[in-house]
């Protein structure tokens, strides 16, 4: 089991936000965190299952600017 962790700032998300939505349907992802700070910062995490789905999912999220992404294991 692996919790994927992605940031990104309020722009990057009025940007993208819809895009990586629809992106996360791509995957057995669970959301399991999401946040938005007071300075319109946003942290998410989901939970998957498979190693090789994690290291797509982190791939495909980074490809929206201001989008970051790491995992660790639950």
């Amino acid at each position: 089991m692996w919790r994927v962790n992605i940031h990104c700032d309020g722009d990057a998300w009025k940007r993208s936000g819809a895009e990586f939505k629809a992106m996360t349907q791509n995957y057995q992802a669970e959301l399991i965190v999401s946040q938005k700070r007071p300075d319109e910062t946003r942290l998410m995490a989901y939970k998957i299952e498979d190693i090789s789905e994690v290291e797509n999912f982190q791939e495909d999220c980074t490809k929206f600017p201001g989008f970051t992404s790491d995992f660790e294991s639950f």
